[in-house]
């Protein structure tokens, strides 16, 4: 939760080339990790813990894909599955990619203390840098975990961008502390669980729609995203997203996107740097949001 928020964000906020919005897709790659972390005895469950790995069939096919477009776009991927499949890693980064980081067990911030949310933190961005010699500007919260702690232990780490919080359609600061991020938000609307999840473990169910209805949600938020001259993020799951037909409606949409000039598609790094250069530069004053501390106040 947010609170202190500033409203004096009239300028406008201007995407390169004379385009109308910005867009990225972005895909969590969080192999088993998140189910052997949150759901007791999922060792014995062979069936789910399958299925979660279908990120290490679906990863390289991503990849392939982003090939033929001739694009790049940003993974995020917990330290966990980076130490535990250095080679996915390696084959994101290594086709041009952006790899960001999701946490380190893939397990809620909101549900951990704070020294188990900073060893967490700690962990994820010391493997990174460890299996690939750098580190990762950017961040997602697992499940969009996001606690009272998190921006000053991601900014203490070298953090320079969230995408986790949904507070606006633009990006916007996240503020705590004296340490600020830039937040390039998402929304629900824009992710593939409501789409296609069906889990026992997670106690999850929705019904399977056909690709080409679940573009339908994601087209009608791009088109409003152009009107409102904003920042559209697709926040998808290749274990999810990546199943044969459903790829092949992802790359329908990635070639629409990369193909109008009226949208900027970008990696998230690309996009964070750009709406800093803005700020910097007076030409965008976005909405400022101060993360409540633990006694109600910011």
């Amino acid at each position: 939760m947010v609170t202190g928020v500033s409203t004096d964000y009239s300028s406008a906020l201007e995407w390169p080339g004379g385009a109308r919005m910005a867009a990225a897709i972005t895909f969590d790659v969080d192999a088993e990790s998140a189910l052997l972390h949150n759901v007791t005895g999922m060792r014995a469950r062979q069936s789910a813990l399958s299925q979660a790995n279908y990120d290490l069939i679906a990863v390289p096919r991503i990849i392939e894909m982003y090939q033929r477009l001739g694009i790049t776009q940003t993974f995020f991927v917990p330290g966990w599955v980076i130490e535990r499949y250095p080679w996915l890693a390696e084959a994101i980064v290594g086709a041009g990619h952006e790899l960001a980081l999701h946490g380190y067990r893939h397990v809620s911030a909101h549900d951990m203390a704070a020294d188990e949310e900073a060893e967490d933190v700690a962990m994820a961005c010391a493997v990174l840098d460890t299996v690939l010699g750098r580190a990762s500007a950017g961040w997602r919260g697992p499940t969009y975990g996001y606690s009272t702690h998190t921006t000053e232990l991601l900014v203490a780490h070298g953090i320079t961008y969230d995408s986790t919080l949904m507070g606006h359609h633009l990006p916007y600061v996240v503020e705590s502390g004296g340490s600020r991020l830039i937040e390039l938000p998402v929304d629900w609307a824009n992710d593939d669980w409501p789409q296609y999840a069906q889990s026992f473990e997670f106690a999850y169910h929705m019904p399977i729609r056909p690709a080409q209805v679940a573009l339908e949600v994601y087209r009608a938020e791009i088109a409003a995203a152009k009107r409102l001259g904003a920042l559209w993020i697709g926040v998808w799951h290749p274990f999810l997203s990546a199943r044969p037909s459903r790829l092949d409606a992802i790359e329908d949409l990635a070639r629409e996107l990369r193909d109008d000039d009226d949208i900027w598609l970008a990696p998230l790094a690309d996009i964070a740097a750009h709406v800093q250069a803005q700020i910097e530069a007076g030409q965008y004053r976005p909405m400022t949001a101060t993360t409540l501390g633990e006694a109600g106040q910011p």
